[in-house]
């Protein structure tokens, strides 16, 4: 099984910067696609921003040109560098990794999500 730790949120005002890390451990063959959700209060969780294995990158129109995510594969790690934040980034932002167990099987999973607050 996979189990993933989020870190780096917290408050921070408008026009700030954080980053976060989401860091993989457990037993599997291999990490494929990776991302960063974020829920805010009373809406649905949606994709902030993801990369493949191969470094291919995708991005939510509302965060193009702010938030840069990277992942390092030796590490199984993935960070996600949030520049210029704005109060309407304020959510919990979750991590989720597409994995191949060890019987070959290919599973998703989330880690528990760390808070963001952007104040204004």
């Amino acid at each position: 099984q996979v189990q993933l730790q989020e870190s780096g949120g917290g408050l921070v005002q408008a026009g700030g910067s954080l980053r976060l890390s989401c860091a993989a451990s457990g037993s599997f063959l291999t990490m494929g696609t990776m991302g960063w959700y974020r829920q805010a209060p009373g809406k649905q969780r949606d994709l902030v921003a993801s990369v493949t294995r191969g470094d291919r990158t995708n991005y939510a129109d509302s965060v193009k040109g702010r938030f840069t995510i990277s992942r390092e594969n030796a590490k199984n790690t993935m960070y996600l560098q949030m520049n210029s934040l704005k109060p309407e980034d304020t959510a919990v932002y979750y991590c989720n990794a597409d994995f191949v167990d060890l019987r070959g099987g290919v599973n998703s999973q989330w880690g528990k999500g760390t808070l963001v607050t952007v104040s204004s």
